[in-house]
């Protein structure tokens, strides 16, 4: 098998995926519309407090993020497990832990990527410092792509049993834990002004061992819950 046949099979992955996800549009709104209430409702709790809302609003972005990417993981392999194409990815010649991270990539692209976007402009348009907002957006971008990776393997664990959806997130939630505790904390952080280097590791290092790992152990659950 020739890399160029493998990595050939990848693009049409990811490309059958963004494809699958443009065609239903409505399922990459509803996160984001979850993601707006929830940002917009805490405004409503905390009060007139604008130096409190500032302070707590990159915990708050951070966490409506989480749940948002959390409720978009049961459709990482359901699709393809209904119509059947998953025993055919598990079955291919190519490596299928290149075939799933496309998979975890497709949903960070339709998942993740809008709410940084749109977590930036709502962040904005509450007046986050300028400095405050950088480390949020950039934390986010480098702790994103972990949740997808976990979520990913969650999903393949948990792809085709009933009642799914709860066990998944109770699988997702406690390993998701590092990468709040670090964003949020670089969030804080830059909002008193100290230096957020260590946590933007930390979040990059989190990231590179996702990328390292949970393709293989994403395949090797497929295969068992397939098999």
């Amino acid at each position: 098998m020739s890399g160029g046949t493998a990595l050939t099979a990848a693009r049409a992955v990811l490309g059958r995926d963004l494809l699958r996800a443009w065609r239903r549009r409505g399922e990459i709104v509803q996160p984001l519309v979850f993601f707006t209430i929830t940002v917009y409702l805490f405004p409503l709790a905390i009060g007139p407090a604008h130096d409190t809302l500032r302070v707590l609003l990159p915990s708050i972005v951070w966490v409506a993020v989480l749940l948002s990417m959390t409720l978009t993981l049961p459709d990482v392999f359901a699709a393809d497990h209904a119509d059947g194409s998953l025993d055919h990815l598990a079955l291919s010649p190519h490596p299928l832990a290149l075939l799933v991270l496309m998979k975890a990539g497709a949903h960070w692209l339709t998942g993740a990527a809008p709410l940084l976007v749109l977590g930036g402009l709502l962040c904005a348009v509450f007046g986050l410092e300028t400095y405050t907002l950088r480390a949020l957006l950039l934390g986010l971008l480098l702790g994103s792509p972990v949740l997808s990776l976990i979520g990913t393997l969650a999903s393949a664990l948990t792809v085709g049993l009933r009642g799914g959806t709860l066990l998944l997130a109770l699988l997702t939630l406690p390993m998701y834990i590092p990468v709040l505790i670090f964003g949020t904390s670089a969030a804080r952080n830059a909002a008193l002004g100290i230096p957020v280097q260590a946590e933007m590791y930390l979040l990059a290092g989190l990231s590179v061992l996702a990328l390292t790992l949970t393709p293989w152990a994403t395949a090797a659950a497929l295969r068992a819950r397939l098999g």
